[in-house]
């Protein structure tokens, strides 16, 4: 089975927009309800929300404030999934509730690095590099 991370891409909220505690409610009961059918089937790996504050670097040790882009969307979060092919990955998807709230998700396949980080060989490897 291979891993797929679908990540979570919304419109950037507008400052005046804040849902009400009910509202946030509702949408976190959806998230748990389609993450905990995807653990119940065996598909589920790992998840993490991302917050909305960060640091950018680029290159010529350019550090900015924030994870802002030029677009409307941000990514708010992802999830690590398990499926047999990127078309099993994308129908899990479709039942994301992302899709519901004006969001998309991108599904990417993860390359699993076999390696050891703690080892000794791979420290030599890094270093010779």
């Amino acid at each position: 089975m291979n891993e797929y991370m679908l990540i979570f891409r919304n419109q950037k909220p507008e400052a005046d927009k804040t849902p009400s505690a009910e509202q946030m409610q509702a949408v976190m009961k959806h998230w748990q309800t389609w993450i905990g059918g995807l653990a119940k089937q065996g598909k589920y790996s790992g998840t993490n929300r991302l917050l909305s504050e960060g640091k950018t670097v680029k290159p010529n040790k350019v550090v900015s404030d924030g994870p802002f882009m030029e677009a409307k969307e941000m990514v708010g979060g992802y999830v690590i999934c398990k499926a047999r092919s990127i078309d099993e990955a994308v129908e899990l998807a479709q039942s994301c509730p992302n899709l519901q709230y004006g969001g998309n998700v991108e599904i990417r396949p993860v390359m699993v690095i076999d390696y050891d980080t703690g080892s000794e060989k791979f420290l030599q490897e890094i270093v010779q590099a």
